[in-house]
């Protein structure tokens, strides 16, 4: 394995940076401010004028969609491999990724329709998605079921003619309450009396059909996550053309396991960044304040935390790499050991090193003052988003026990969103 950047990478490494430090970084508090101001108005899911002007310029600069591999409709995408340390990068202030098009949930299914969607569908979603024109939200979980085990999904989507008609309820669907959210990717099933696995089926719906409610928005640690958002959206006789079935009935467990790999390893790549950025922000504290007379970076704990979070980054990241490396060259089913692993470590690691920052910066850390709240707020959710920690780890464990087995079933990559 070869982590060492590319020529191509290495350009767009630096010129995101450069990016960043001209765009991103001064602009922290505008964003906040814009969103604010929504709030008072009347309306804080208004989409942020500041990322609208930044997108043009990321355009031009040639950052613009590299998260999807492999795609003639986004030939400016990276493999895997290639897009890590530029997401990585991106992870380092929680709205970054929207200005060059490479944000959840629209990646992911961006590159679910590219996977799986005919060319109609294709044409209609995700060119406008790939031009940044519109927004979109993927439909999983449910509140009244246990969602980290998603065969225990309940909406139902029942064919009709040449329609299917769905009913059900789903929560935490990111970006369903921006205005721009145009379509939805709803998972469901289809036929109850099927194998466990062939059950459920996902189908594409324009957010605009009748029968369509969004409920409420959801908030995290008290945070509403202005203007993208957590939302509860509310199902009842939505009639979609059967044509919007992706892939057919049943196969929504197999087109899961493709987008979710992807997805895990995205969120895993910001997790580093945050990371990085809360070392780099508590190391800035630590230099700049004095207590009981001697500066605080003089003191061993800080020493202890500062090396200790250091290690767990590097060990992140490698793990990270690995597997992207090992789904650029072997597929996301033969890396799944090293997507859950990694779904485990990165969140853990952006929590405990968050922490740190936060008691570096005493109650400023835990304000508005600094990013790090939110940015905490943000990396504890994750330990649920796409799967919680137990689910992974059961199966990593349920993986490692086959190596030993003489015959051993097929151990299947968990499909969850956690809550």
């Amino acid at each position: 394995m070869d982590f060492a950047y590319s020529p191509r990478v290495q350009a767009l490494r630096e010129r995101l940076m450069a990016f960043m430090d001209e765009h991103i970084y001064p602009n922290e508090e505008r964003f906040e401010a814009e969103v604010e101001a929504n709030r008072a108005a009347g309306n804080a899911w208004l989409p942020n004028q500041l990322i609208e002007e930044l997108k043009p310029k990321a355009r031009a600069a040639g950052l613009w969609n590299l998260f999807l591999p492999n795609s003639p409709r986004a030939p400016e995408g990276l493999s895997n491999l290639e897009y890590a340390p530029l997401c990585e990068i991106m992870g380092r202030v929680p709205w970054a990724a929207e200005v060059f098009n490479c944000s959840a949930p629209d990646t992911g299914n961006m590159e679910t329709l590219e996977r799986y969607a005919s060319e109609a569908i294709k044409d209609r979603w995700l060119e406008p998605l790939l031009r940044g024109e519109i927004r979109s939200a993927f439909l999983m979980t449910e509140p009244d079921v246990a969602s980290s085990d998603a065969t225990n999904i309940q909406c139902r989507i029942e064919r009709d003619g040449d329609h299917y008609v769905i009913n059900g309820r789903k929560w935490w669907s990111s970006g369903a309450g921006d205005p721009r959210c145009a379509v939805y990717i709803v998972m469901g099933k289809t036929n109850p009396d099927a194998p466990k696995h062939q059950q459920q089926s996902m189908i594409v719906v324009p957010a605009d059909t009748p029968g369509i409610r969004v409920v409420r928005a959801l908030s995290v640690f008290g945070y509403d996550d202005a203007p993208h958002g957590h939302m509860e959206v509310e199902l009842h006789n939505v009639r979609v053309p059967a044509e919007n079935i992706l892939l057919g009935e049943g196969r929504g467990f197999e087109i899961a396991q493709g987008r979710l790999g992807p997805g895990r390893i995205h969120h895993c790549m910001r997790s580093i960044g945050a990371a990085e950025r809360a070392l780099e922000l508590m190391c800035q504290r630590l230099n700049s304040r004095v207590a009981f007379g001697k500066p605080i970076a003089t003191q061993t704990i800080w020493h202890e935390r500062i090396a200790e979070a250091r290690c767990l980054i590097e060990q992140a990241r490698l793990l990270v790499l690995k597997a992207a490396y090992m789904m650029d060259t072997v597929g996301n089913k033969a890396a799944k050991a090293e997507i859950a692993m990694i779904k485990v470590v990165a969140p853990n690691v952006a929590c405990r090193v968050i922490d740190w920052a936060i008691q570096a910066y005493g109650g400023a850390g835990v304000s508005q003052v600094t990013p790090l709240a939110r940015s905490y707020a943000h990396q504890r959710t994750l330990r649920l988003a796409d799967g919680p920690d137990e689910v992974h780890r059961n199966a990593i464990a349920k993986l490692e026990l086959a190596k030993h087995m003489a015959t051993h079933e097929e151990v299947q990559l968990p499909v969850t969103r956690g809550c």
